[in-house]
């Protein structure tokens, strides 16, 4: 088997299992199987929410989710009887608890499409909402270097870039091979120097004509569109940094100064200083419990990672380093939220 067929059967294999596995959650818990798994609530996270525009290719997929999936989810929560509850009274409800679960929404980087397409579905239901913003993104200093790559990927059949050993022609001839690139440019910011990564991939970027800060202009709200979102009562901003970089991989110092500046510039900009936080990418590898600690001396009462699972009353104990469920682009059904909101997943994820 080819390089090429062995990597399309990876990727789809992958989903298909991920997909079947939530095909028998949603099973299991309609049959009363692991009742306890679902905790007393869950945070949801979305990124774009807007229709969808296909490309050439969508490496981005994952993080995007039509406003028709969105209304579908909150409908089908709802009818499983979750209380949607702002971020901020997470922690009273898991310090006492109601019969119904609870379930919050939020958004991450502050997207257009979020006031445009994701504001009016919350506003339907009812349901109370944070998005975090990075003030790179809002007042354009900083790129989006995921969708940088997803441009130029899109663009061009043959690429040139150097990854360290010397300069390489890579030809891009089929949508699979374009993937396989944003893998790698992937692996490429998370084992570099972040902002030196990003600053060569834009760099490139802007060799082929592509401006990436244009890209972050067109896709993020400015400080009057956050002004404006901000009077809206079901709508809260949360602190996600400046320069979106993963904090694991910074000094104490410079994630301090990351999380404590997002927070005092929000302020300025708002007059209201968030005291919730989401932490870039918020993996295990992105966020270490030092940055959690860091958190909750900086005086953000909940921050929030992108870990699975479902919120107990243990969860208390870790305020600062809270999990949350992705309604992912690739699994839009809305028994894949009742199946995620179940915990039986994460349930089985840890025992296995």
């Amino acid at each position: 088997m080819s390089v090429l067929l062995q990597a399309i059967w990876r990727r789809s294999l992958k989903r298909a299992m991920i997909a079947g596995g939530l095909e028998a959650a949603y099973v299991l818990a309609n049959l009363g199987v692991l009742r306890n798994a679902r905790g007393h609530g869950a945070i949801f996270t979305l990124h774009h929410v807007r229709p969808h525009a296909p490309r050439i290719v969508e490496p981005n997929a994952h993080l995007e989710v039509t406003p028709e999936f969105l209304d579908q989810a909150l409908g089908r929560l709802k009818a499983e009887s979750y209380d949607f509850i702002p971020l901020s009274e997470v922690p009273a409800r898991l310090a006492n608890p109601s019969e119904r679960p609870f379930a919050c929404f939020t958004l991450d980087d502050g997207y257009c499409n979020n006031a445009d397409h994701a504001l009016p579905v919350f506003e339907r239901h009812g349901a109370p909402f944070t998005i975090f913003i990075n003030e790179g993104f809002a007042d354009r200093t900083h790129t989006i270097w995921w969708e940088t790559v997803a441009a130029l990927i899109n663009q061009q059949d043959v690429i040139q870039f150097d990854f360290g050993d010397g300069m390489e022609e890579i030809k891009l001839s089929c949508p699979k091979s374009k993937l396989n690139l944003f893998d790698r440019f992937v692996r490429f910011v998370q084992h570099d120097c972040e902002a030196q990564a990003v600053k060569r991939l834009d760099d490139a970027a802007r060799t082929y004509g592509i401006e990436p800060l244009a890209i972050t202009e067109a896709l993020t709200m400015d400080q009057a569109r956050l002004r404006e979102l901000a009077r809206n009562p079901l709508a809260a901003l949360g602190a996600h940094t400046v320069s979106h970089r993963a904090l694991m991989r910074l000094s104490a110092e410079d994630a301090a100064h990351e999380m404590r500046r997002s927070a005092d510039w929000l302020e300025e900009v708002t007059g209201t200083r968030p005291t919730s936080l989401a932490y870039p990418y918020g993996t295990k590898a992105a966020v270490s419990d030092r940055d959690q600690h860091l958190a909750w001396e900086l005086g953000f009462s909940v921050a929030v990672t992108t870990q699975p699972g479902t919120l107990n009353r243990a969860s208390l104990e870790r305020l600062t380093g809270l999990p949350r469920i992705s309604l992912n682009g690739f699994y839009q059904e809305p028994r894949y939220v009742a199946a995620l909101a179940s915990g039986i997943p994460f349930a089985i994820s840890r025992a296995a």
